[in-house]
């Protein structure tokens, strides 16, 4: 007898792959920007930045099991759009901040660690079967853009960012200056 759909929540829940955390976990992502495009309505930068990515976290989501759905275009589309939020904030995260600010921000943020939540199980996934790069580098990059999106949110609607000086990891900041200035001699 078929079983009765309204008790399946998701058909392939009771599966051991680990494709199922990862599908899971970008479910969660998803979810999460749907949650700050909810907030971000007098961020119109933001706004339109998340209505692109929102289904292209659902595509990440299905290109493990089914066909891969994230392409070259969509990683450089991605990229760009990081670049640009630099370009714009520019010395506000050459720092660790803490996670707060906004409640739009600290959403925002969430949505960050969700997405390296999602490199992770990506990760573990990887390990069971072959995981092409470009998943990688679309999840990874999509954290890193979802961070610039923080504080670009915080910026706009006013409220500033905290530094975080690690005690565990206070020779950090001068290793990576000391790193980008042997980095840019080199390149002279």
């Amino acid at each position: 007898m078929k079983k009765d759909m309204r008790y399946i929540c998701y058909p392939f829940m009771r599966e051991s792959a680990s494709t199922v955390d990862f599908e899971i976990r970008t479910d969660s992502l998803t979810t999460r920007i749907g949650e700050a495009l909810s907030l971000t309505e007098d961020v119109e930068k933001v706004q339109t930045d998340l209505r692109w990515l929102q289904p292209l976290a659902y595509h990440l989501n299905g290109s493990v099991r089914g066909k891969q759905a994230i392409f070259p275009e969509d990683l450089q589309r991605l990229s760009d759009v990081y670049d640009e939020y630099v370009n714009e904030l520019g010395e506000l995260i050459e720092q660790f901040v803490l996670p707060q600010g906004t409640h739009a921000a600290t959403v925002l943020h969430v949505c960050r660690s969700e997405a390296k939540k999602s490199v992770r199980a990506l990760h573990k996934v990887s390990l069971e079967r072959d995981v092409p790069e470009i998943l990688f580098d679309f999840a990874q990059l999509m954290a890193n853009v979802l961070f610039v999106m923080a504080v670009y949110t915080n910026k706009a609607q006013g409220c500033d960012e905290i530094p975080f000086i690690s005690k565990s990891y206070p020779e950090w900041k001068k290793k990576k200056k000391q790193i980008d200035k042997v980095n840019s001699s080199s390149e002279a």
